[in-house]
């Protein structure tokens, strides 16, 4: 006997693990998730779907799945976040960088029509999103906007309410952040403008920026002793030679130093104009072997007395000091009467105790 499918959960959705960016996923690895089908409806298709729950790390939120596979398939997106899985941006800024229209219909029949319709290309393993017709330049602005590490700090707790109003009682035991929210128009955002990439304050904020060019160029430092400069997102596969290649145009270089356990450099120039000219030229368009590059100026190195502690360190722990023989006061020798009482372990003559009646 064949049972029927419930035509009422026709186009619901049932996944064994979500689709999340790095951020989301914490830096743990080996998080652990709850999973309730059917548990929620989608925040944009309205369809019931897999609702997926976990804790990211310590001292942070729980987090969970928004909406569902289909929907962020369709983007691109993180199920929780909604941002680019490629670029790690809003899809705002992906979609005007690439040049793409917003088709995806808003009303409820259309909606699931559509997303019925997009199940069927996924399923035939049509690319939604063809990320090769992008122009050059709109690449390049991607490349040099796309956020290479994971942002833990966007897995932070919510602000408490309680200590928002000054009833707050749990003090450094309650879980959520002691601070006083600030009102602007990133604090009011809306899921589904996210989404669909229109209204959205956080894209809205990136773009100003390119256009007044606040991320052409970079502040040297005023300290002229500074000729160093600090590349971060460096790869296992990028060697010292590399960046060599790279820098060695714009100056002498006295020594480059590669971690790739952080996954960053130091250059070091001999030279502050050709420090100034690697970072113009560099800052922002730096690609080598595939990889983007971020570029920013070093720090100078603390230079000045030690203190105590670190001079006590490097010396090593103070000499004994004992005072002059004339104030010790030396014991009597064995044998002789202190205070009237002698004992026989003071005698070395005397083996065992002493029998006096």
């Amino acid at each position: 006997m064949v049972t029927k499918a419930d035509p009422n959960k026709q186009g619901w959705e049932e996944s064994e693990f979500p689709i999340l960016c790095e951020t989301c996923l914490g830096d743990n690895p080996y998080v652990r998730m709850t999973k309730q089908p059917y548990g929620k409806e989608c925040k944009v298709c309205s369809r019931p779907f897999t609702i997926f729950r976990w804790l990211p790390g310590s001292g942070m939120r729980y987090k969970k799945t928004e909406i569902c596979q289909t929907c962020a398939k369709l983007k691109n997106v993180c199920q929780t976040c909604l941002l680019d899985l490629q670029y790690n941006l809003p899809v705002q800024v992906r979609d005007t960088a690439m040049n793409i229209t917003n088709d995806a219909p808003r009303s409820d029949i259309n909606r699931e029509y559509f997303a019925q319709n997009i199940e069927g290309k996924i399923a035939a393993g049509d690319s939604l999103i063809q990320y090769s017709k992008v122009d050059s330049a709109g690449r390049e602005m991607l490349k040099k906007l796309a956020r290479t590490e994971p942002y833990y700090k966007r897995n932070r707790p919510h602000i408490c309410s309680f200590y928002v109003k000054g009833t707050c009682k749990r003090g450094d035991e309650c879980p959520y952040r002691h601070e006083v929210p600030e009102e602007n128009e990133l604090s009011h955002q809306n899921i589904k403008d996210r989404y669909y990439g229109t209204n959205d304050p956080v894209a809205k904020k990136i773009l100003n920026r390119i256009k007044g060019g606040g991320n052409s160029n970079i502040t040297p430092p005023e300290d002229k002793s500074i000729t160093s400069l600090f590349i971060t997102g460096v790869e296992e596969d990028i060697m010292e030679s590399d960046l060599r290649g790279h820098f060695y145009a714009f100056g002498e270089i006295k020594s480059v130093v590669v971690v790739h356990k952080s996954r960053c450099a130091f250059i070091n120039y001999a030279t502050r104009a050709s420090a100034e000219q690697a970072v113009d030229t560099s800052y922002n368009n730096l690609i080598i072997k595939g990889h983007t590059l971020k570029v920013a100026w070093g720090r100078p190195r603390p230079t000045g007395p030690k203190s105590e502690i670190d001079a006590a360190d490097t010396l090593g722990p103070p000499p004994l000091i004992l005072p002059p023989l004339e104030s010790m006061e030396i014991p009597a020798p064995p044998g002789t009467e202190s205070k009237g009482i002698i004992y026989p372990s003071q005698d070395p003559t005397y083996q065992g105790s002493s029998n006096k009646s």
